[in-house]
């Protein structure tokens, strides 16, 4: 019994990002945005708040209307209105295509990233990949060419994310399974952190990865083929295999929170608003 098939050379190349364009705008149109904004003061023209002057306040900046009304003097304060650079990341490796109910970890993954995207244009922020190949601006033409490159698949085993021309200060958004090489998605991230860019990783896994089905005698065999293992009794395995999914889960936790970041984990069996609601929101308290 194979667990999943290796993907062939047509499967590799294929592309669907029109039908993903399409479910992404979907997607972000379902999604009730209510009032965007950073909540923190700054240059603009939407107010947010009156508060209590203090010393060191120009008497520009003084509401001589709103101070009329009491004993004290009060600041007009607007909110942050300068654009953002969101970078992101979709892992689009031979495991990320593995699926067994008919949408692959890649397929969500990059439908959530793209409809957020969407959103983040429609409120003024500039979007684009972490590896610089396409970077942050804004406009339709831009949501199409980042559809382009989070479609894109490659035949590696497992992926890691490109984060070198990730701009300093900017917002990061890595999705994977990340089932790949820890060390080397640590160092990255880590040096992202350095440049004092903030962001998330959202964990996506299929429904198997969770349950893992597999009895008696299985073949195991990686999604490019490349790894290989037999089993006599499926069953057995059944404990180290949650054992090691729960220590990554922990790993990968651990790491986000270390470096101020935030850590997501989505099933492709649920439902996708759900993590674009917590994407959404957790990028929000960053801008």
């Amino acid at each position: 019994m194979n667990s999943h098939p290796p993907l062939n050379a047509a499967f590799e190349l294929a592309s669907d990002w029109p039908q993903l364009l399409s479910q992404a705008q979907q997607l972000a149109q379902s999604f009730s945005l209510g009032g965007h904004g950073r909540r923190r003061a700054g240059p603009g023209d939407v107010f947010w708040q009156f508060r209590p002057a203090q010393a060191g306040d120009a008497l520009r900046s003084i509401d001589w209307r709103r101070s009329a009304r009491a004993d004290e003097q009060f600041v007009r304060e607007n909110e942050w209105q300068a654009a953002q650079a969101v970078q992101f990341w979709v892992d689009n490796s031979a495991a990320m295509q593995f699926s067994s109910h008919g949408e692959s970890k890649q397929h969500r993954a990059a439908t959530i990233a793209l409809a957020l995207a969407i959103l983040l244009n429609q409120a003024g922020e500039r979007v684009g990949t972490s590896d610089g190949a396409l970077p942050p601006q804004t406009g339709r033409a831009q949501i199409s060419a980042l559809a382009q490159a989070v479609a894109r698949r490659t035949s590696h085993d497992f992926g890691t994310p490109i984060t070198t021309d990730l701009i300093p200060n900017s917002l990061a958004v890595l999705a994977s399974d990340f089932f790949g090489d820890l060390a080397a998605l640590r160092q990255r991230v880590t040096r992202a952190a350095a440049l004092r860019v903030q962001g998330v990783l959202l964990m996506v896994l299929d429904p198997q990865e969770l349950d893992f089905p597999f009895q008696g005698r299985t073949l195991f065999e990686s999604m490019a083929g490349s790894l290989r293992h037999e089993s006599q009794n499926a069953d057995d395995l059944r404990p180290a295999y949650f054992q090691a999914l729960e220590e990554r889960q922990a790993q990968l936790a651990n790491l986000a929170q270390h470096l101020g970041w935030q850590f997501f984990i989505h099933h492709t069996d649920q439902p996708a608003s759900g993590a674009l609601r917590d994407l959404y929101h957790a990028l929000e308290y960053r801008r």
